[in-house]
């Protein structure tokens, strides 16, 4: 499966799961106010995790029918897998029981200094604890290898995550950082398992921008992680190196400036933020 069948795969896919379920997003616990105060469904970014399990296991079935490849997926794919269910688990547990009253690494580790560990800090530590485990097969048997692969694909999430705060900002911003993975490896058929994740972010794009959902922690957090593991998978190892640097950079940075304050400030960035957005009722914001 190429690069650009697997996001169209992921695509559809989305569509589908998004369509079933969006009565049950109506539910009230999901129910959050968005960054103009009106209500939206959050935790829209479970449709992304499903729709990778369901485009794998149509693979595997092809796979067992003789179309395709048997024996289940590769370790590319696997390691994929791995980082966007677990990042989408711990995602949706900040998304249905956090309460917002500690932000950034600061805040979490702030918190857990005081005796209590907040919902935002069980991210911190499961996410690095998801990273660990699902990069360990691409990292072989150095220790060095393994904390800067899985320091990448975490600190990867919260970038995600910190592009969260307006309608469609982080699936512009994950979608548009895969693209550039996909041209820079030249379509990398390792990329496959990440192109289904981008695929269905990208279905929920136009409802985001319509203030009808919130990707929320469980979407953010695994489009970033997948962007992540994508560059872990396909890239050499000078090359995520480089990629470490620039996630650190960009998570150091969210710890002192607001990514939106900087987005409003420059013309063309935020041309491209505000593009397609429609906005309904209510006010506020942040």
């Amino acid at each position: 499966m190429t690069v650009a069948l697997a996001g169209t795969a992921g695509f559809l896919t989305a569509r589908l799961w998004w369509l079933l379920l969006r009565p049950a997003f109506a539910a009230p616990v999901l129910q959050r106010e968005n960054y103009r105060g009106h209500l939206v469904a959050t935790a829209a970014g479970v449709v992304l995790p499903l729709s990778l399990l369901l485009v794998e296991a149509g693979r595997a079935l092809a796979g067992a029918a003789g179309i395709g490849d048997a024996g289940g997926p590769p370790p590319a794919r696997v390691v994929v897998t791995l980082v966007v269910l677990g990042m989408a688990l711990v995602g949706v547990f900040d998304d249905l029981a956090g309460s917002g009253d500690a932000r950034g690494f600061r805040g979490h580790l702030a918190s857990l200094a005081r005796g209590r560990l907040t919902t935002g800090g069980v991210k911190v530590l499961a996410g690095a604890a998801v990273a660990l485990v699902a990069v360990a097969p691409a990292a072989g048997a150095s220790l060095g290898r393994l904390l800067a692969d899985a320091a990448l694909v975490a600190l990867a999430a919260n970038v995600g995550n910190l592009f969260d705060r307006g309608p469609g900002r982080a699936i512009k911003a994950g979608s548009g950082a895969f693209v550039v993975l996909a041209v820079v490896t030249a379509g990398s058929g390792a990329l496959t398992g990440v192109a289904v994740v981008a695929g269905a972010a990208l279905a929920l794009l136009l409802d985001d921008l319509h203030e009808r959902v919130m990707l929320g922690d469980a979407g953010a957090n695994a489009l970033g992680a997948a962007v992540g593991a994508g560059v872990v998978v396909a890239c050499a190892p000078a090359t995520r190196n480089l990629v470490l640097v620039v996630v650190v950079v960009l998570n150091l940075a969210g710890e002192m400036v607001s990514f939106g304050k900087v987005i409003d400030s420059v013309a063309p960035l935020r041309a491209l933020d505000r593009a397609g957005r429609v906005h309904r009722g209510g006010t506020g914001g942040r």
